[in-house]
């Protein structure tokens, strides 16, 4: 056999052999990595056909009610006007430029994202970038800051063996392995051992999506025993040993914040399916294919209402925040295959997660 290799092109250039290919991840522009808006180019495709510019909003356009932001350039440091009441906060940005922010008076940080807003950079931060060896601590906060970048690290995981890491745009690429034991197999010990294996071979997060056997004594194992972020899919046991009409927002809040309290690093959340994207899916060749989704829709055929999860979205993110849980919000109308990619209800869904993000900037989350 002969002896082959093979070099992946720099970054920039088209790697197919008739300059025509067309995969975002294969030539990507050259990284820019700079704080703010001027940061949205990393690593983004330049010529995918019909793809819009990357969004000139980050998360510093939608803070909490009362905050305020500015910015100044490197060679200018002047006085701040953080408005009546508030507590001001100036620091420098990796690029040398600097952010002005101004909090109510007497806020306290809680998750990474607050703590980017003010300036901060956490020992999360600083661990992130020990093993995002491109980037600084202050890159790592900033992107943050952006909203470009989130660390999943529950405060209670910290306290076990959690070691924090970075999903974001100017990262390395993540690899999440799935795992669950089910109503017929598997239980607390084998799911472990699972854990092990997932982080021997490199799993980066891991997913508990079981729906069967203890959940909370295999959860509680799973996030103590884990060094890597634990993900949940919540309403997958929301609904174990009750009907899925009898689901309303006070259990979904009591579920989450019950989760949270163990130390689950994100949550899989799918609000983004809504009453009125139903009519849509109806043309569809294969449905609806996510569990989540499909539950939901359910939900609000069998009751005539908006998703409690879209309706409660606010209560959430206060759960959220009080645990610096990370959002997955879930696309719970996602296509099953190319027949309904970038249908109407798959759009739909997504102007509605566009909009779930923004009110968790402005809830801190």
């Amino acid at each position: 056999m002969s002896d082959r290799s093979y070099n992946l092109p720099p970054l920039g250039q088209n790697p197919s052999s008739t300059a025509a290919g067309t995969t975002p991840g294969c030539f990507a522009n050259a990284p820019q990595i700079a704080p703010g808006v001027e940061g949205r180019y990393t690593f983004s495709s330049p010529d995918t056909p019909g793809m819009p510019e990357p969004s000139s909003k980050t998360a510093w356009d939608f803070l909490p009610e009362g905050w305020v932001s500015c910015e100044f350039a490197a060679d200018v440091k002047r006085r701040f006007d953080s408005g009546e009441g508030n507590q001001g906060h100036q620091f420098q940005q990796a690029d040398g430029t600097w952010r002005c922010v101004g909090a109510p008076a007497g806020f306290q940080p809680i998750t990474q994202l607050e703590h980017a807003r003010l300036g901060n950079i956490t020992p999360e931060m600083t661990r992130v970038a020990e093993r995002e060896a491109h980037l600084t601590p202050a890159q790592v906060r900033d992107e943050v800051a952006a909203g470009r970048m989130v660390i999943p690290a529950n405060k209670v995981h910290l306290s076990y063996q959690l070691d924090p890491m970075a999903i974001g745009r100017a990262s390395k690429t993540k690899v999440n392995a799935n795992m669950g034991a089910s109503p017929v197999s598997s239980g607390t010990d084998e799911e472990v051992i699972k854990l092990k294996w997932a982080e021997r071979w490199g799993a980066d997060t891991v997913m508990d999506l079981s729906t069967g056997g203890n959940l909370d004594e295999c959860r509680d194992a799973i996030i103590q025993n884990s060094t890597v972020p634990i993900g949940t899919v919540p309403i997958y046991s929301m609904i174990i040993g009750r009907k899925l009409y009898d689901l309303n927002l006070d259990i979904i809040l009591e579920s989450l914040r019950a989760q949270a309290a163990q130390g689950v690093d994100y949550f899989t959340i799918h609000a983004g399916a809504l009453q009125e994207h139903l009519p849509y899916v109806k043309d569809r060749l294969i449905g609806i294919v996510s569990r989540g989704g499909s539950l939901l829709a359910k939900w609000m055929i069998d009751h005539n209402e908006q998703n409690p999860m879209y309706t409660g979205w606010e209560a959430i993110c206060d759960i959220m925040r009080e645990y610096d849980v990370t959002f997955s919000i879930g696309d719970g109308l996602r296509p099953g295959g190319l027949a309904d990619a970038t249908d109407q209800a798959q759009l739909a869904e997504l102007c509605t997660l566009g909009e779930l993000t923004e009110r968790a900037w402005r809830k801190g989350v």
